[in-house]
């Protein structure tokens, strides 16, 4: 993904979530920074690189606002890589970060979030700013540093104060808001 072109992040589509005691979602992360790392459980870099990235970054990060989230995006074995297979994979592997089962496409391989994101593989890494744009993505191996410089780099934006635009949107002063006047183009 170009890096000078930044789309909003499309909202995850999933069928299960593991390691959550609530289903997530984007909407629901908006002013924090995520780390979405796309895998399959027979990838072999997903496993010797993606997934142990996704933790350390989850084990460095932790007294942060960082949202790691792992997406188990099967687009091929479906068979095998079943949401049983895949709790005793997060079991084994101790993956404690959450991880959400990316919903099968209705008429082909690719899952749904694998597609909405355009994503080429796995291991995919997709950096999601506080604003709910898409600040990285990338197919393949990353090197740890770059992945963290990244995330410290977000991590360190303040989250934006939204209370000032909508107070002057709607007119508001220390003494109250007004409603403004559509009619006559007046507060």
């Amino acid at each position: 993904m170009n890096s000078n072109y930044r789309i909003a992040a499309p909202e995850l589509a999933v069928s299960k979530w593991f390691n959550a005691p609530t289903p997530l979602s984007l909407e629901r992360l908006r002013g924090r920074v995520v780390f979405l790392h796309a895998f399959q459980m027979l990838c072999p870099a997903c496993v010797s690189h993606g997934l142990p990235q996704a933790q350390r970054a989850q084990d460095i990060f932790r007294e942060t606002d960082l949202q790691v989230i792992g997406l188990h995006s099967v687009f091929e074995h479906h068979a095998v890589m079943t949401p049983e297979a895949l709790k005793a994979f997060i079991h084994e592997y101790r993956l404690t970060f959450p991880i959400a089962v990316d919903q099968p496409s209705d008429d082909g391989p690719i899952p749904k979030t694998m597609e909405r994101y355009g994503m080429r593989g796995t291991p995919t890494a997709i950096i999601i700013g506080r604003d709910g744009h898409v600040e990285y993505h990338r197919f393949g191996i990353e090197d740890d540093m770059v992945v963290g410089a990244r995330l410290a780099t977000l991590l360190a934006t303040p989250i934006p104060d939204f209370s000032a635009a909508v107070s002057e949107t709607l007119g508001c002063t220390s003494d109250g808001c007004t409603i403004p006047d559509t009619q006559n183009g007046r507060r």
